[in-house]
């Protein structure tokens, strides 16, 4: 673990670069490689050849889009932990994504919706439905929310979800056909104009979750003792989820249901800086941007020339992490 705060700068500032490399990376490797030299003069001489369409409408978005969504989800995950005190809590396994997920299809499928704008706003109720409903389930109860109620509120909504989805997908051929590829969870194809209309929420969201960092740090000390500290904890719980909706349903979005890297991430950048969420949380972003970035490059590679939707790269990354992370809560 890094203790000082110097160190911990100079770790960060290495994972801004790395994330710009790894943007480079997507932009060069894939089935059509190019070279850095291609790269900059599609920047600045554009030229209409394939190799530069190429590189401007695929490979540039591709890489923004991936390190929006990694970031996004990554973040949007630690402060689902920290606010349930959960270490299994993250919007994939809590049904954020899948609700936002539902909504996209039934606006699909019923009310013809086919822009990005409609998605992102479609995205956004349903993540927001999604985490309400999770939260009344887990606080039923004379003891209030616990991780364990909380777990299995957010897995039987995501399942509940999940399954309403595929039923109306089973009834519209049409539908599936639109929308297969993105409910697995991708980044490839998207334009740059659906990272453009989400990226205000994004940033909203980035911004406000460095600012809640210090609030965060008091309120998993428990709430009660927040409280005894002066702490409004309904309203830092209120702000929590907001950023969750817009992270989350931004993301699921752009890509679809990505799953995974918001669990895995914060455990990691636990690993780097301790439990202290004003570094938790830039850390989960840098993070996430690269294991999405890295996922999306392997991707291209495991079945050429077709790819591996990058969903299903984060799931082969997460499932045994999770499954550690569920075992060493059970043996504590």
């Amino acid at each position: 673990m890094i203790k000082s705060n110097a160190n911990k700068i100079i770790v960060l500032t290495i994972g801004v670069l790395l994330v710009v490399f790894l943007m480079w990376a997507s932009t060069i490797f894939g089935l059509t490689k190019v070279t850095t030299q291609t790269l900059v003069n599609s920047i600045y001489h554009f030229d209409g050849s394939n190799e530069h369409i190429i590189i401007q409408q695929a490979r540039i978005p591709r890489a923004l889009i991936a390190a929006a969504v990694g970031g996004s989800l990554a973040i949007a995950g630690a402060i689902m932990q920290g606010l349930t005190n959960n270490p299994l809590a993250s919007p994939s396994l809590f049904g954020v994504n899948a609700g936002a997920s539902f909504l996209v299809v039934v606006g699909i499928s019923f009310l013809g919706f086919t822009s990005s704008g409609s998605f992102t706003w479609l995205a956004f109720a349903g993540a927001a439905v999604s985490s309400i409903i999770v939260y009344v389930l887990g606080s039923m109860g004379r003891d209030g929310i616990t991780p364990i109620k909380i777990t299995l509120a957010g897995a039987a909504i995501a399942a509940l979800f999940s399954s309403l989805t595929q039923g109306i997908l089973t009834l519209n051929e049409s539908a599936l056909d639109q929308v297969l590829f993105w409910l697995a969870g991708s980044v490839q194809g998207r334009d740059l104009d659906v990272l453009i209309g989400v990226l205000p929420y994004l940033i909203l969201g980035w911004l406000a979750s460095i600012f809640i960092g210090k609030q965060m740090n008091v309120l998993t000390m428990g709430e009660d003792i927040a409280k005894g500290l002066g702490q409004k904890t309904l309203l830092i719980k209120i702000v929590g989820a907001i950023i969750v909706v817009l992270l989350a349903g931004g993301s699921v979005a752009i890509a679809g249901p990505i799953g995974f890297i918001g669990i895995v991430i914060p455990h990691i950048s636990r690993w780097f800086v301790g439990i202290d969420y004003r570094w938790i949380i830039p850390y989960s972003g840098l993070l996430g941007a690269m294991l999405l970035l890295m996922a999306d490059i392997a991707a291209r590679y495991i079945i050429i020339p077709a790819e591996v939707p990058v969903g299903v790269m984060t799931a082969f990354i997460g499932v045994p992490f999770f499954i550690y992370i569920a075992r060493r809560g059970i043996n504590e």
